[in-house]
């Protein structure tokens, strides 16, 4: 791939999970869909422009400084001392924002992955992960990889240090499968925070390490009773469940329905239930809608097995 011969390249970036539950913060995965696409393409004005930006509502700018796929994308060309290019970009944005499907971290991660790309890939994917960082951190000042993470790379993704940016990939389950939620409200990722206790009684915190050290064994060993044992969050989801209309009664539904857990998906207030086979994903993620819908709240609902590419090129 050079500039000869590649004149634009269109890439798809996937919406993601974070926390899932007992991981605050440390763990996140991908999934099929929704998801972020960005186009980069060569032209002769030099420096780094955005071009258009659709499905966003008027609500993102075109400033390149001010745009998370931009400040992603300014970065990796800051570094690699190749500024003086002229690329365009185009945001296209299918997911909702404030939807904690990890939008902002799309849009970085497919500014990042398209530039990449589009001047011979020059970094490997896991090089790219600070400069898709910077871009997510330009949105909401926060600096943690479990959407990031697994958006860039796929799979699931286990965060040891977010300052060192010190992750790894664990194993998927080959029946594992998600169904993710979004109902219809919005809700900041700093109100999600600021809710959140400073300091976590001693007790909460030892369970949560059980419960986040038993995730990740069962990840490892295809122990599906593990992982359902392990799926709960004594941290932040107490707090954050008012923040979503009907919570318990839709976790007890997706749990009545056969999902081996249900949580918060990142801030919120997406919601969803990791099953054991799509049947049963299908079952739970039409019983937790079923939920929402009494209540007249709008929501979508998506369907996945645990996304292993991450940000891709597409046609």
């Amino acid at each position: 791939m050079d500039n000869e011969t590649v004149k634009e390249v269109r890439v798809f970036a996937p919406a993601t999970v974070a926390n899932v539950a007992c991981g605050y913060d440390v763990l996140g995965f991908a999934i099929e869909a929704p998801g972020d696409e960005v186009v980069a393409r060569f032209v002769g004005e030099p420096g780094l422009r955005i071009g258009q930006i659709t499905g966003d509502d008027g609500k993102l700018p075109l400033e390149v400084e001010k745009n998370t796929a931009g400040v992603a994308a300014l970065d990796l060309l800051k570094h690699l001392g190749m500024l003086d290019l002229g690329i365009e970009l185009e945001i296209h944005k299918k997911m909702p924002f404030g939807s904690g499907l990890g939008s902002s971290a799309a849009s970085a991660v497919a500014g990042a992955y398209a530039v990449n790309k589009l001047i011979g890939e020059p970094l490997t994917k896991k090089q790219l992960l600070s400069f898709a960082m910077t871009g997510e951190a330009s949105a909401d000042g926060a600096w943690h990889a479990d959407n990031v993470g697994p958006c860039l790379l796929g799979g699931i993704v286990f965060i040891r240090d977010n300052q060192e940016l010190d992750i790894a990939q664990l194993p998927v389950p080959s029946n594992l499968w998600a169904a993710v939620v979004h109902p219809d409200i919005e809700i900041l990722t700093r109100v999600a925070r600021e809710i959140l206790p400073s300091e976590v009684p001693l007790a909460n915190v030892t369970q949560q390490i059980g419960n986040l050290g038993g995730l990740i064994c069962g990840l490892i060993q295809e122990d599906y009773g593990m992982i359902s044992r392990s799926v709960h969050d004594v941290i932040a989801e107490p707090r954050r469940q008012k923040l979503i209309p009907e919570f318990y009664r839709a976790k007890r539904a997706a749990m009545a329905a056969g999902a081996l857990g249900f949580s918060i998906s990142g801030a919120g207030p997406s919601v969803f239930g990791l099953c054991e086979g799509e049947e049963t994903a299908r079952r739970v993620g039409e019983t937790i809608t079923s939920v929402f819908n009494s209540v007249d709240l709008a929501n979508q609902l998506y369907v996945s097995r645990v996304n292993k590419t991450g940000v891709r090129v597409i046609d």
